[in-house]
């Protein structure tokens, strides 16, 4: 349930979406509380980055998505891209930009066709690469960088925007653990200033850092609830068919393996 203290950011009703001539998402509806971070988790095939694709335009669908009250298609192109942020899976960008130019990419959204950037947008991008220890990297290309690197660099992009909602699929791929915490720390400093967070990841013990899950199995939503719930974590032991369990661990919950 949605704490009566939390309008929603994201709401989806009704939603339809395939891929070729295959249904991946069954009729999905579900709301989001702005100012928390909800968690997407199921097994391989579940259609979490699906329904993380349609919540951010990216995917055509049936039904209806509202971003902070608004229809999601109806809301200017611009007005859009400065609300919602996207960190996706994979994504490329030219090799030979620089990771200066490659965050500066994040305040488009905010400048005047064929202004250049002013000095908020260089302000932003330099908090938002200092944000992901990438600051010292700036003036390297992106094909200079490990896996690993390249993706504190593109999270460094998706921050510069500065949206009040941030939508991450697989964000920690190729980060190692301490990273995987400093990203954590990231999402900590955004749910202060005000910021949604929807993330998928495959990490059940770092979702359940989340404030909220939102269980999925092949291509709907089995449960949605608070990270702290026995019936969340039943819901997510059900799901994974009893091969983990959840257990506190110093003030946290972990998914361990049966």
């Amino acid at each position: 349930m949605i704490s009566a203290t939390h309008s929603i950011a994201v709401k989806a009703s009704g939603i339809r979406a395939s891929i070729g001539n295959t249904e991946i998402l069954h009729d999905i509806s579900l709301s989001l509380p702005q100012g928390r971070w909800t968690s997407i988790v199921g097994p391989n095939g579940a259609g979490k980055s699906t329904l993380l694709k349609v919540l951010a335009g990216l995917l055509p669908h049936t039904g209806r998505v509202q971003l902070l009250g608004h229809d999601l298609h109806s809301l200017p192109h611009r007005t859009r891209a400065r609300q919602l942020a996207w960190l996706g899976q994979n994504e490329s960008s030219g090799d030979d930009l620089t990771v200066w130019d490659v965050a500066l990419l994040g305040r488009l959204p905010h400048q005047d066709w064929l202004a250049a950037p002013s000095a908020k947008d260089f302000a932003a991008a330099e908090l938002a690469l200092k944000s992901t220890q990438a600051w010292d990297w700036r003036a390297r290309s992106l094909g200079q960088l490990s896996g690993g690197e390249r993706q504190r660099v593109l999270l460094a992009r998706a921050l510069a925007v500065q949206a009040q909602v941030l939508l991450m699929d697989e964000p920690l791929a190729n980060l190692d653990p301490p990273h995987q915490a400093d990203w954590l720390g990231v999402v900590r400093c955004l749910l202060e200033t005000g910021v949604t967070v929807v993330s998928v990841l495959h990490e059940i013990s770092m979702a359940l850092h989340a404030d909220e899950l939102v269980i999925m199995a092949a291509g709907r939503i089995t449960h949605q609830g608070a990270c702290a719930d026995a019936a969340t974590h039943r819901a997510l032991e059900a799901v994974f068919d009893k091969r983990i369990t959840i257990h506190p661990l110093a003030n946290q919950w972990v998914a361990l393996p049966n």
